[in-house]
């Protein structure tokens, strides 16, 4: 039903195999408890998915972005969520590209096995949200360490993570300056932060996200764990977003393939007024419909990737492929649901468990209005609306 756009054909059914192993069954256990996926990420680690993108001398396999956007994918068409680990994928993308050779080598190696966990991006704020150069946590020179204060929220997995990423200002917004300059990116180690200056606490979400809040309070951390030069963060963590918002899109496409192939199956089995109601137009179309609107954002995420393995900087193209997956992937749960009637309520079909998952697309980890916002100011060239 949905040929492959890719080479990555051998991959797409290892990853299929392994996520076999994790049915529908396994989902809805963790769903009603809240549950980390930790089987899950165990298998995903040991058979090397997670390690795609790191290079070989650290311990990687060293393959393309579109490798890991066909690993993410196929766990979405297959049934399961990836959002419990695929920061693993893609967050060691700031070390790799920014940082020291000693701190690729201290940090990367581990990463690479999964003795060590980079799940964690302490970037969003209360009382910024978006707004990233308006937050407020701050990290303090004093010797050889920083001392950081503040706080951050909807840092997912902050719980089954030994290492943070964290945006923190460094130096205060010169006056008429812009106000990302000044803000750092420091490696925190939870281990150790834990209980001296670290506080984590969960957030109940609709969905089993893992997420939290984090509180930090004189929190020391060497000098050594600054990442580039201070002040310069910003632009640090912004190199990442482009691969971090495509690997989110080719969720959004397994997603929507995971709910068609549901749709299609339920519409083709279920019978009423003595007659499959997929002969019915009104079934049809929807489905159809999703079906066409699928195939198109894929297609924008696969020139996304393109674009991106070229060495461009694809802001707009992953920027409208995460917007365009998420919009198709939501219009697929609505169909789906739809065409199961109130089956699609019913948590052992699975349909309502992974709407709740892909409807935080619409908002994370950037919002549509956002998208859009980029779009008209840095694409079309209207003027700035905030």
């Amino acid at each position: 039903m949905f040929p492959s756009l890719d080479e990555y054909g051998d991959i797409r059914d290892a990853v299929a195999k392994l996520c076999g192993d994790f049915p529908g069954e396994y989902w809805r256990a963790l769903d009603r408890k809240m549950a980390y996926p930790t089987e899950f990420v165990r298998a995903l680690t040991e058979a090397g998915w997670l390690s795609v993108l790191i290079p070989e001398e650290y311990g990687g396999v060293g393959l393309p972005l579109g490798a890991a956007a066909a690993i993410l994918e196929e766990m979405q068409r297959a049934g399961c969520n990836g959002g419990a680990c695929h920061a693993q994928m893609y967050t060691m993308g700031t070390i790799l590209r920014h940082g020291s050779e000693a701190q690729k080598r201290q940090y990367l190696p581990g990463i690479a096995s999964g003795e060590l966990r980079l799940q964690a991006f302490g970037v969003t704020e209360p009382t910024s949200g978006t707004d990233t150069g308006a937050l407020k946590t701050t990290a303090v020179r004093d010797g050889d360490h920083f001392v950081v204060n503040g706080q951050k929220i909807w840092t997912s997995r902050a719980e089954h993570s030994d290492l943070m990423l964290l945006l923190a200002r460094t130096s205060p917004v010169a006056e008429g300056g812009k106000k990302t300059a000044g803000l750092s990116v420091l490696i925190v180690d939870m281990r150790e932060a834990k209980g001296n200056g670290l506080t984590i606490r969960p957030i109940r979400t609709m969905m089993n996200h893992a997420t939290t809040e984090v509180f930090f309070d004189n929190l020391r951390v060497p000098a050594e764990n600054l990442i580039g030069e201070e002040g310069k963060g910003f632009r640090y963590i912004l190199t990442g977003l482009n691969a971090e918002r495509i690997l989110i899109a080719a969720e959004c496409v397994g997603d929507a393939k995971w709910f068609l192939q549901k749709a299609v199956g339920y519409a083709n089995e279920r019978e009423v007024f003595g007659r499959a109601i997929g002969k019915n137009q009104g079934i049809q179309f929807p489905i159809a419909q999703a079906y066409a609107n699928m195939r198109a954002a894929e297609l924008m995420v696969h020139q996304a990737i393109k674009l991106y393995e070229a060495g461009e900087n694809p802001g707009a193209e992953a920027n409208m492929a995460k917007m365009l997956a998420a919009d198709a992937s939501v219009e697929a749960g609505n169909v789906c649901i739809q065409t199961h009637g109130g089956f699609g309520f019913a948590e052992e079909y699975d349909v309502e468990r992974k709407f709740r998952e892909t409807r935080l697309y619409q908002v994370a980890p950037i919002s549509t209005n956002l998208i859009l916002s980029y779009l008209s100011e840095h694409v079309l060239g209207l003027p700035r609306s905030f």
